[in-house]
């Protein structure tokens, strides 16, 4: 890679920042995208810690937006006596969370500004969110490009903006960590990497919970990496005989989510509202086939018959099949399980994304090298 004229880079994340306690896939994918840019050659600033995050209710507009303005005086105030960045990368903007400081501040200083997996969707267009539905949609408009992860934000965008400049980028990870270890996956056992929250996790939680149901007669074990509010209720809903087949594991470290996923020969969650889906990735990077819904982003994720099963939307009695299938078939376990290396590793790896991301950006603020 070719790593010339290398520049500052202002990052900020207004959903999450990259150093928040609280993990994430969002929060993952921050990281990743500073890391992709480090490699490129860039030397990157998260330029604010400023959580634009608004619920559903409480916590009055007004207050978001005089912390937003107090961000913009301190970061003009800065730039002012050091000097200003190359580059203003917003990533995630979406309704509740719109970049409320990026685009004043590329104005006043005249700094390309670019967007990473903004989303829009007009069906928010309601109450207290219209409001930060225009915001977003004046980030789009501004960016020197507007950078998607995944095919359905990009048809939202140019729905909604058909001027604006709209590029692909897939997603991806960093594979080092479960590259390292070799596969030593033990017959029947499954394994799952999730957030214990209400909303769309409860719901993979509980379809997965019934699909499994269904083939109690077979061997198996699952173990369930995560936690959250929601841990109750998850356990609950794996009550009964399915309960005995469940090893909890908890919150993990990187380190011991790939030991995890090392020993196991399957990896199993619906997916239901997923964006794409990071810790599917981490699961075919150590040599896990997945089975998933074809639902909301699983697919930018999961290469349906290379290295794993898409099965339709909603449907428990295909992924159920599609388990028992796989749990009985060896060879294509095993053809699928090498499909996910190299699906990852060929396609998805952090260096093979950072060239990517290095070209789109040079492209867009005229900086060809």
């Amino acid at each position: 890679m070719r790593l010339i004229a290398a520049m500052n880079i202002a990052f900020y994340a207004p959903l999450k920042a990259p150093h928040h306690p609280v993990p994430s896939g969002d929060r993952l994918m921050a990281r990743q995208l500073i890391a992709a840019l480090g490699i490129a050659g860039h030397a990157v600033s998260v330029v604010s810690d400023l959580r634009s995050f608004l619920p559903a209710s409480d916590s009055p507009t007004g207050e978001r937006e005089a912390k937003a303005e107090r961000e913009i005086a301190r970061i003009s105030a800065l730039w002012r006596a050091g000097g200003t960045p190359d580059l203003w990368l917003s990533y995630h903007p979406y309704y509740k969370a719109p970049d409320l400081i990026g685009p004043p501040l590329c104005r006043q200083f005249d700094i390309p500004y670019l967007t990473v997996e903004t989303s829009y969707s007009g069906r928010r267009n309601l109450g207290r969110w219209a409001e930060a539905q225009d915001r977003v949609l004046d980030g789009v408009r501004l960016a020197a490009a507007n950078i998607c992860l995944t095919a359905r934000d990009m048809q939202g965008l140019a729905q909604a903006a058909p001027e604006a400049r709209l590029v692909r980028l897939s997603p991806f990870i960093d594979p080092t960590p479960y590259l390292k270890r070799p596969p030593q996956p033990q017959a029947g056992r499954m394994i799952t990497v999730a957030m214990m929250r209400s909303g769309d996790k409860l719901s993979s939680y509980r379809a997965l919970a019934q699909a499994l149901g269904q083939i109690l007669p077979r061997p198996f074990t699952l173990g369930i990496i995560g936690d959250g509010p929601e841990r109750a209720e998850v356990e609950q809903i794996f009550g009964g005989e399915l309960g005995s087949r469940v090893t909890w594991h908890g919150q993990k470290s990187e380190d011991e989510i790939a030991e995890l996923l090392a020993t196991a020969s399957l990896y199993v969650w619906p997916g239901h509202g997923e964006a794409y889906g990071l810790a599917y990735l981490e699961a075919q990077a150590a040599g896990l086939p997945v089975v998933a819904e074809d639902v909301a982003g699983v697919a930018e994720a999961v290469a349906d018959g290379r290295s794993g099963v898409l099965v339709p939307s909603g449907d428990t009695n295909a992924f159920a099949l599609a388990v028992c299938n796989l749990l009985a078939d060896e060879d294509k376990r095993a053809r699928l399980a090498a499909g996910a290396r190299r699906f990852v590793t060929e396609e998805r790896s952090i260096e093979t994304i950072a060239g990517k991301l290095d070209d789109i950006i040079r492209s867009c603020t005229g900086d060809r090298g």
